[in-house]
């Protein structure tokens, strides 16, 4: 009889959403995530968007790979809110990005990788 280990992986996605904003500079749009700091830019304001879009998600799986997200997150002004946030008002010329965050879930060792 041959042992066979069953391995259940499943998979989650985390969205998160963060204000953003989109300023004209010469020919292109540069498009700034201020909570973190990270910019971007594009030759319209929806790339612009997306491409901060791309730019953000990679910051942030680059620090949760490292280990740095909470670090990074505290540098930036983030808390730990005990209670469910509510979103703040938009400001004129304000914009949002979603960034979706993939997680694996291996069950059998009960931890999330990403």
């Amino acid at each position: 009889m041959i042992n066979q280990r069953i391995t259940m992986k499943s998979s989650a996605t985390v969205t998160v959403s963060l204000p953003c904003r989109i300023r004209k500079e010469g020919k292109y749009y540069v498009s700034w995530c201020y909570p973190l700091d990270v910019f971007s830019q594009g030759e319209t304001p929806d790339k612009a968007l997306k491409n901060l879009e791309e730019a953000v998600s990679l910051f942030i799986t680059s620090c949760i790979r490292r280990g740095t997200l909470e670090r990074v997150l505290k540098d930036c002004g983030f808390v730990l809110s005990p209670k469910r946030a509510r979103p703040l008002p938009k400001k004129r010329k304000e914009h949002e990005i979603t960034i979706p965050l993939p997680f694996i879930i291996d069950e059998q060792l009960g931890r999330c990788q990403s």
